[in-house]
Order: structure tokens, then sequence, then C-alpha cells
């Protein structure tokens, strides 16, 4: 009963139980709908229930699931109360509830995970049990790849109820780079057409010798996207869309040579990029670019509508790893240069990821990126994912703009679990489920004004050596668990986190895992079947930096 994650703020047991029966149904208030059939679905599923859904009365009954907004509690703030007079679950709002639920959910044991009764003749019983719980941070995220290695719909869709199960909130979409192209855009079709597919792949690190030599891609069509953000919204998470520019951007020249530096190199030549790395064939910095992406954005924002949920306004437009050495050699780079009156090729990248900051402020939206975009200024209203360790959301909270937590060193989970040498293609530091935990989103140096602009934090999934769900699942869970709690509980510093009782509640929830069908890492290390011998990785030796 006790064995919840995340950790909820207060937990005060009864003494009995109430039973889910043939008669039991679930009453909702105004408000609380969606939240009605979604808690029905799922638990028809698992207990076979017929759990029939009706309108709240307000009066106390024994065999119901009561569904109710307070206007006491805040937006993501529920109270679960199981006792003599049935549950009945408040919350701030519909987000608050659907919560609460996923916490009922929990307290049903792992069975009310599946998608079909095991057991016909099973009792269903909820502990008689108070909970009152709220978040820490608004921002709990997790960053997908899909432009690395593709994952189909179904799979984004189930990372969906995975983050919800888990109580995330933000799922950060990386649609695209120099591996592929994963978003349809009516305008320009040959982003998928030729942008989504490469001929080949570097298999482990990018200084692996092996290759699969099988074409791999896929692409969302505009309608998959639109069900993704729906079923995310009705999930209460809010889907940010990433397109990186200027940098990472192979796929989109091979599509259109003209976006590339084609005064420095054969940009008809390019194909979408086949290997792991910074790749210096970026976009031109050119007026003809800035339009290309203003037409692609124009189609995104219409897919991902910005009352989708919380952060929804946001649109990640990544600024990372883009190298200046085109730019250096090319006539038309330095002519724009020249033109704008700007200092350097680093001044000319401020401009680039200006342009559309304010491009995007003039819709409404919030441009956010990772900590590169801090190079050169920007403007109030823009973001910052903090991802080359702490130092990137300092300088943005004490610039006075808002920072999501999600250094490299900590909670990058493509990054190998253990030491051992039956890791699967180790890549970068050893960070355990334990370090995870540990994990401290707000930098101590920050005053309290500037601790109000970290957001929240994400876990990061890069999935160049992760080609299927199963690699996926194995290096996402148990730690993005460990992260949730993290980004939900007001846990202790650090050192004084309770890492034992960590471990004993994950014992519960592996069994939550397994009737999810989640690929994890066990604690006693990789299975058979999740190692990959022979396969070179970049394993980096001794502690990330702290800082």
């Amino acid at each position: 009963m006790t064995e919840l994650i995340p950790a909820p703020r207060s937990v005060v047991a009864g003494s009995g139980e109430v039973r889910l029966t043939g008669r039991t149904r679930i009453r909702v208030g105004r408000g609380t709908e969606e939240v009605g059939d979604w808690l029905r679905t799922v638990l028809r599923q698992a207990t076979g229930l017929p759990l029939p859904v009706g309108r709240d009365s307000g009066d106390a009954d024994e065999e119901s699931i009561a569904l109710a907004l307070s206007a006491g509690l805040g937006p993501e703030e529920y109270r679960l109360v199981s006792g003599p007079a049935g549950v009945r679950i408040e919350g701030g709002s519909a987000a608050g509830v659907l919560l609460g639920a996923q916490t009922l959910r929990q307290l049903l044991g792992p069975d009310a995970y599946r998608r079909a009764p095991v057991r016909r003749d099973r009792a269903w019983a909820v502990p008689h049990v108070t909970v009152e719980d709220g978040p820490r941070f608004r921002w709990r995220g997790l960053m997908l790849d899909v432009a690395r290695h593709f994952m189909p719909k179904d799979g984004v869709l189930r990372y969906i109820d995975l983050m919800a199960a888990h109580k995330l909130n933000v799922l950060h979409l990386h649609l695209t780079d120099d591996q592929g192209w994963r978003i349809e855009i009516k305008r320009y079709p040959k982003l998928t057409e030729v942008g989504s597919w490469r001929a080949r792949t570097k298999v482990g690190h990018r200084a692996s010798p092996l290759w699969d030599d099988k074409p791999h891609g896929g692409h969302y069509t505009q309608d998959d996207i639109r069900e993704i953000v729906a079923y995310a919204a009705e999930r209460r998470i809010s889907v940010v869309p990433e397109i990186d520019v200027p940098g990472h951007s192979q796929a989109a020249i091979a599509a259109y040579p003209e976006l590339g530096n084609s005064d420095v190199v054969d940009t008809a030549s390019l194909g979408v990029w086949d290997t792991w790395g910074i790749n210096a064939n970026v976009l031109a910095p050119t007026d003809d670019t800035l339009r290309f992406y203003e037409g692609v954005l124009e189609e995104v924002l219409d897919l991902f509508p910005a009352d989708a949920g919380p952060f929804s306004p946001f649109v990640h437009i990544g600024g990372d790893e883009c190298p200046k050495d085109q730019w250096r050699e090319s006539d038309t780079a330095q002519k724009q240069i020249s033109n704008l009156g700007l200092a350097d090729e680093d001044a000319l990248q401020a401009w680039f990821i200006g342009h559309f900051d304010s491009w995007l402020a003039a819709r409404g939206r919030r441009l956010i990126g990772w900590d590169e975009i801090l190079e050169g200024g920007l403007a109030p209203g823009a973001a910052v994912s903090s991802w080359r360790g702490y130092a990137g959301g300092v300088t943005a909270a004490r610039a006075g703009h808002d920072v999501v937590m999600c250094p490299e060193q900590q909670v990058y989970l493509d990054h190998r679990q253990a030491a051992g040498p039956e890791e699967p293609v180790p890549i970068g530091y050893v960070r355990t489920l334990e370090d995870v935990y540990r994990f401290e989103p707000v930098p101590a140096e920050l005053t309290a004004a500037e601790r109000a602009r970290v957001l929240g934090t994400q876990a990061n999934v890069w999935t160049e050596v992760m080609e299927d769900q199963g690699r996926v699942d194995y290096q996402t869970f148990p730690r993005l668990a460990a992260l949730a709690e993290v980004a939900w509980s007001d846990l202790p510093a650090p050192a004084d986190r309770d890492f034992t009782d960590f471990e004993r509640r994950m014992t519960a929830h592996y069994r939550r895992l397994d009737a999810l069908g989640v690929g994890y890492r066990p604690p006693t290390g990789p299975l058979p079947w999740q190692q990959r011998p022979g396969i070179l990785g970049r394993p980096i030796d001794g502690p990330p930096p702290a800082r």
C-alpha cells in the first residue's frame, strides 16, 4: 500500500478495504467526465468488471469511485480517500483527478495494468487510505529521439501511457536530425520522401566497424501527429516538438540541397546521414532558409496546438552542436554577417535563432532550445534546456529565462547503467538507478528568485544505439521511475535520500512494469538477450563532473 512511485506527499493508512465488484460504478463530477472514461477503460480491461460511469450526486456510496474537482487544491494536486464511504478522488483540475486515478491504479496491484483479466475470479480491493499529493516541479519530462531510430506511432502512444503511469507530463519529441526527418510537411514533401530514409546505419558508436546494410526510416503523417497530441492531452501530457536548426540538418539538406552551404560543398550529393556524431553540414544562414523553416513551422504549429496542455505553447528549435566551418568558408554566409553588421559566425547563429524566437512569439508561442542558444543573447520569453551540465541552466536562470534541467552527465539515459562488460553498447558515464535517484535538478547556487525559473527536469533518451523498442525500454527503465520521483516528490538533499526505501518500493513497481510489458534492466544486470556482445560503445571512466 505504501509502495507508491513516485512517493506521495502524505499517506495515512486505514484498517479495511473497498472491494470492487460487479456493482461498483464510477461517478463523475463536472469537469471529470474524460477522466472517468479513461479510468473505466483501463480498469474494465484489467478487471473485467462493467464499472458503468454515472453522474456524481455527492452522496457517500461504498460501491463507487467518485471523481470531483476541488477549488482548494492546485491544478495537479489531488486527494484520494478510500474508506467505508467508497473511493473518492478530488483534484484541483482534471489533471489532478487523473493523477489521483493513477495512484488508485497502483493501489489495486500490478494486474491493474494488464489489458485483459488474467483471473476472472480474483477479488479487487483498494486499501483504506488517504493520500494527499502534488508535484514539486511543473515540467516533468521525457525526451524521445525518434530521428536517429524511428519509433512507430504505436510505440510513441505506449510511451505516453508509461509516462502517465509515472506522473510525467511533458513529452519532448526530437523529430528531425541528420539521420532522419520524421514529420510530414505537406508543402515540402521531399522532407519525408527523401529525408526520412537512410541507406544503412552504423551499429554501435561511430568508431565501430559494423554496419546494418538495410535501409532504415519512417515518419509520422500529420494525422499520426494529431493522434499522438490528442492521446497525450487525454492523459494530461503536453507534447513539445523539436525541429532542430541550424545544425543537425543533413536529412533536410539531402531532401532540399538549396538549404545547405552549396557554395562550399556539393549539397546535391548529400544523402541522409548514416552514422553518428556532430555533422559539418549545417543550414545556410540565408533569408531563403528562414522562409523555408517558417513554412515548416506554420504546419508544425497547426499540428501541435497551443491549448493542448500547459506546455503546449513551447516549440523546441534545437540550436545545439552547429559547427561554423562551412559558414567561415561560405561567401554567402560572410556576406550575411557583413550585411547584418554581426561580429562573427557565433553572432550569425544567434541571429538565426533570434529570428525564430521573434517569429514564434508573434504567434503566441515560446521558443525553447538547448543551452547553446544562450550564446548571443535571448528574447525574454525564450526558455533553455540545460544539457551540457548545470552551467547553462544557471546562466539562463540568472538572466531571467525559464530552464528545464537535463544535464547529460546525470539524466541522459543512453549512458550505461553499470561498468560491467555485459552492459550492452556502453555509452558515457555509469549512471545507476541510485545515481538518477540522487540527481538534484536545482543548482544550490541559485537564489530563491532564480530557483523559481527552474520549470523542472526531464530525462533524455537518445537512440543512436537503440535500434528497437527493447533497447529503448532497457535504457529507459527502471531509471525513468527514479527520475519521475525526483521530478514529482519533495525529496531531501541527494545524500539524505532514502534509496533503500525506493528500492523496496521498486520491488513492487517491477511487477507493474512486467504487467505493462516493459523490457527494463533487471536489478541483477542484463538478461542474455539484452546484451550486445561485440558492439563497440564509448564508455567514459570515473564519475561525471558535478557541474
